[in-house]
């Protein structure tokens, strides 16, 4: 659960470093010779990203990603020689970007401390979750950019109502712009739209099946709510989720409540120490949950945890979990 609630660190140590905004560079010529640059390729650009409004003259050039799916999507738009450091892995990073990843270097296995932070050099800091910017933890985007230091959190920590393929899209399109890629942005969307699409066609005639996403919890189920991009994952993938009402992207319920919304499917969320197995055998051990439909027969769909975030992964996660949910019957 730390990925989502901040990890216990040290206080930080602010540091008084000089830092330069994104938008400096290290002498006047190469100044002026990037701002022309980046004025022919749509600069400065002005963005508002939970309610944080930057303006940027230039792409970012020294940046420190915080949470998987966010140091994904920068592999994914070939922004490796931008990472100057990353952290926090909920498990492993796609094959196709173990290489580029592995050339990245690891400044905290969780969260860094504000110093691990400003020890990069950082002029930007992209984060997956809220968590990444805790102000206790002295990482505040308020922090950090009286440091020279602008940042960006994922949406989906911060939008409510939206449809979250759609803010998906736009958090794709939003960082191609940040750091000069639209092209490369602009082909992934066009890309993840026609798997989406495709997905949709196998899935016409099915009728949805009733899920509940266990995610952690002894005492209480922490699942997926109805605000999030696991939501939309599952009704895209041909289920229903039977927390749809719970509204925000992840939350607790009660197990009573999970045995009167009689899920047919439980869809267990892969990560950290606690390995699927042992998250099956709590379920299916407590005497409480033995009338749940899903319990009776033993009807499980597993994801890794950041298939289920708002990342690249999530048009070819919907494809997996439908072949889950709906075994033999999406197969092309």
């Amino acid at each position: 659960m730390s990925r989502r609630t901040p990890a216990l660190i040290a206080a930080a140590v602010l540091l008084p470093l000089a830092l330069t905004a994104c938008s400096s560079s290290d002498g006047a010529t190469t100044a002026t010779g990037d701002k022309a640059a980046a004025k022919s390729d749509g600069f400065p650009y002005t963005v508002k990203n939970c309610g944080v409004t930057t303006t940027f003259e230039a792409p970012p050039k020294r940046v420190v990603t915080m949470n998987q799916h966010v140091t994904e999507i920068m592999l994914e738009l070939g922004l490796k020689k931008s990472l100057v450091g990353t952290a926090y892995l909920d498990d492993q990073v796609l094959p196709e970007y173990a290489e580029d990843y592995a050339s990245v270097p690891v400044i905290a296995k969780e969260y860094p401390s504000y110093e691990q932070v400003l020890a990069t050099d950082p002029d930007f800091v992209y984060g997956g979750y809220g968590s990444a910017f805790t102000a206790g933890d002295g990482r505040s985007r308020e922090a950090l950019r009286k440091s020279g230091i602008e940042s960006r959190l994922n949406t989906e920590s911060c939008t409510k109502g939206d449809q979250p393929m759609d803010t998906l899209y736009e958090e794709i399109r939003e960082v191609g712009r940040t750091f000069g890629v639209t092209d490369r942005a602009e082909a992934w969307i066009k890309q993840a739209k026609a798997d989406n699409a495709a997905t949709a066609k196998k899935l016409a005639d099915l009728k949805p099946v009733p899920v509940f996403v266990y995610d952690s919890g002894d005492k209480t189920a922490f699942t997926a709510g109805g605000e999030g991009i696991g939501n939309e994952l599952i009704e895209r993938a041909g289920g229903t989720n039977v927390f749809a009402d719970l509204d925000k992207p992840f939350g607790d319920a009660s197990w009573e409540n999970v045995v009167a919304r009689k899920p047919e499917v439980i869809v267990i969320y892969d990560y950290g120490a606690t390995t699927v197995e042992q998250k099956k055998k709590r379920l299916l051990t407590d005497p409480a949950l033995a009338d749940v439909p899903a319990i009776k027969n033993k009807r499980f769909a597993v994801m890794p945890l950041s298939d289920a975030v708002l990342g690249v992964r999530v048009p070819a996660a919907v494809d997996k979990l439908a072949a889950q949910l709906h075994p033999g019957a999406t197969t092309p």
